[in-house]
């Protein structure tokens, strides 16, 4: 609290009782009423400051006590707060409109003592026809409050003592009551405090190092412990688990046979309370008890034990190392209540880890039977992929050969027919010139016939079908190297080969017909080297990954629920394709699209075995799972989707150069 100045200094009460003593003795009819007067209502404001209740409860008993006994006008009791130099109205008794003109806080300067006497008095009544007087309420040269005082008459010098007396008295009571509604409040915040702390965590560790850590600061102790009792082991011993303590004390954590302290021990057990004011004085105390005390520095101590639900022996342990001290009850009753809270954390901490270790036994089991599941959706997946790409091979494989052999046959008569052609026209251009005057029969039917359109023409038609067989060697050579069948082992590949073979298959789909729109493929290819790779199996994740971006601009309208604004975004379809070097040794691929995107949950199950969101028997659900093991187990490498809904999709895989054996699995021949 602010310090006052000297002259404000009010005299002990002693000496004040003194001087009232001495004016009553120089008038006699004065004497028996102020010595009436102080004992009664010094008497009845004794009583009240002593009760309980609450501050401002027992400042206006005192303030009517004194109004009713010394017969002024108005009585009125301020508390000073220190922290914000403010007087503030506790109590007041008298007129209601003295009252109303009052200003319920003041600031207070520490050297404005007088000047602050007019502040207390309301203008109305400066002047008024009745007596003021203000006394300070200083306990130890600090102010705690203010009583401001009205009185019908002059105040005599009897009367001013009286008050003083009063006055210290009251500040002595206000003083005792702050200390304690402090305290009780510091308690119970410590209560409310630890139980809250204790309410956010179920560790065990944590709880007790809370514990310690509050009771000390409370306290104020030189040190606070916690022990675990073992009575029961071949080797019985007590452990200090948990301490806090002055920075210069040393650590007392770890074991310690019980034989030294069998006493405390047994104590501990018997939940008795142990209570030391003087280690040194004490002569209840055990002998092993106390050297075990006198050689760890310990003067005082007091022990609560602790019991948790699963008949565990514990106590927290208030230690002081400077001298004795005194353990009151109100401290024992709040360490009692302490411990009740840590006892109930204990046993929650404990349940929870039992149900927490079942818990973490049953989600091992389900992990366990979802990693099962797991595997046995591969392995089909694996299975029917197998299939579905073995015959697919087949397929192909008799196709290319069937469609092959024709093609060749065709390629190798056309150009013997172009030299057959060529002859017979100059056979019949000759004829022309050698004979100008053909016989009738010739001159009808060349009139009836452009010859000379079917002369230029024929060539033309010659030259157009060796481009058609041209065209359908270049798909059964690409059907071949994309299936890859006589290329099953690893090799050095041409990833854009594979990219270029994945396209002209899907040459059909990209062109459009109908309300489609014709798709443009924009390739950016880095200059690459040639990558050791599974090349047959890469171009299926070539082939999925641009055959799900191709039916993302052909998505039947509302299906993905775009708006006016989305459905903009693909009037001009596009796919772009980049690949690049990245970190060295690494090969990246970007295949993008600005189709109809995809939503998160979409998303997080993208490489899910057979989850598709295509329409029933439109889609398996494998072809992305697929793709993720290729990349991914087979090569290595990693396969990533960025997309968002109506803004299209964006798949980045990157895959080594070089092989990487350990990462590949045993079986070499794909699949």
């Amino acid at each position: 609290m602010k310090k006052l100045l000297s002259s404000n200094k009010v005299k002990e009460v002693t000496a004040q009782e003194e001087k009232v003593q001495d004016t009553m003795l120089l008038r006699p009819s004065e004497r028996d009423n102020a010595r009436s007067h102080l004992l009664t209502m010094g008497a009845e404001v004794a009583v009240a400051l002593v009760k309980g209740g609450t501050l401002a409860d027992i400042l206006q008993v005192c303030a009517q006590t004194i109004a009713h006994y010394l017969d002024t006008n108005n009585v009125c009791i301020w508390t000073f707060d220190e922290r914000t130099n403010l007087l503030t109205m506790g109590a007041f008794a008298g007129q209601d409109i003295y009252r109303a003109s009052l200003p319920k806080c003041i600031f207070w300067q520490q050297d404005e003592v007088e000047s602050m006497k007019i502040k207390l008095i309301p203008f109305p009544f400066r002047n008024a026809p009745f007596s003021c007087r203000i006394y300070t309420l200083i306990v130890e040269e600090n102010l705690v409050g203010v009583m401001e005082v009205f009185g019908c008459k002059s105040f005599t010098e009897t009367d001013d003592l009286i008050f003083g007396w009063i006055a210290n008295n009251m500040a002595l009571g206000i003083e005792r009551i702050l200390t304690r509604e402090a305290l009780k409040n510091r308690r119970e915040s410590l209560l409310l405090h630890l139980a809250s702390q204790l309410r956010n965590t179920l560790d065990l560790n944590s709880i007790l190092e809370i514990a310690v850590n509050e009771v000390r600061n409370l306290l104020q102790i030189d040190r606070c412990h916690f022990l675990w009792c073992f009575p029961h082991l071949p080797n019985p011993r007590f452990t200090i688990t948990h301490e806090a303590q002055e920075h210069n004390l040393p650590s007392l954590l770890g074991d310690f046979p019980a034989d030294r302290s069998n006493a405390l021990v047994n104590k501990i057990c018997n939940l008795e309370i142990i209570r030391i004011q003087d280690v040194a004085k004490e002569s209840r105390l055990d002998i092993e008890t106390q050297e075990m005390l006198t050689n760890w520095g310990i003067t005082a101590q007091l022990v609560l034990p602790v019991e948790t639900h699963s008949r565990q022996f514990g106590a927290i342990v208030c230690s002081h190392c400077n001298g004795s001290r005194f353990w009151s009850d109100s401290e024992v009753e709040l360490l009692q209540a302490v411990c009740d809270q840590v006892a109930s954390a204990i046993d929650q901490a404990e349940f929870y880890a039992q149900n927490r270790a079942s818990t973490l036994a049953a989600q091992a089991q389900a992990q366990q039977l979802s990693a099962a599941l797991h595997k046995l959706q591969h392995t089909q997946a694996q299975l029917v992929q197998q299939e579905k790409m073995s015959s697919l091979g087949q397929m192909v494989a008799g196709i290319a050969h069937e469609i092959n052999n024709p093609v060749n046959f065709i390629n190798g008569n056309l150009i013997h027919t172009s030299d057959y052609i060529e002859e017979l026209l100059e056979l019949l251009h000759l004829y022309e010139e050698s004979y100008p005057n053909p016989v009738p029969a010739i001159r009808d039917k060349m009139e009836t016939t452009d010859w000379e359109f079917i002369a230029s023409d024929l060539p033309k038609v010659l030259s157009s079908m060796k481009i058609g067989a041209d065209r359908i060697s270049q798909i059964v050579l690409s059907l071949r190297n994309f299936s890859r069948l006589d290329q099953a082992e690893m090799k050095a590949v041409d990833i854009h080969e594979g990219i270029d073979n994945t396209l002209m298959i899907l040459a059909s789909r990209l062109k459009g017909s109908g309300k489609k729109l014709p798709v443009k493929v924009i390739k950016k290819y880095g200059n690459l080297p040639r990558v050791e790779c599974y090349a047959g199996q890469l171009n299926q994740v070539f082939m999925n990954i641009l055959a799900n971006a191709i039916d993302a601009f052909s998505e039947p309208e509302g299906q993905s629920g775009r708006g006016a604004e989305e459905k903009s975004l693909i009037q001009n379809p596009q796919i772009r394709i980049c690949t690049e070097m990245v970190d060295g040794d690494k090969l990246a691929i970007r295949i993008k699209d600005n189709g109809s995107g995809m939503t998160e949950e979409v998303k997080k199950r993208l490489f899910d075995p057979f989850f598709t969101t295509k329409p029933v028997g439109k889609g398996t659900g494998l072809g992305l799972s697929i793709s993720y093991q290729i990349v991914v187990e087979k090569h290595g490498g990693t396969i990533e989707c960025v997309s968002e809904l109506g803004k299209g999709s964006e798949f980045l895989l990157q895959i080594p150069i070089k092989a990487i054996q350990n990462k590949f699995y045993s079986n070499r021949q794909g699949g």
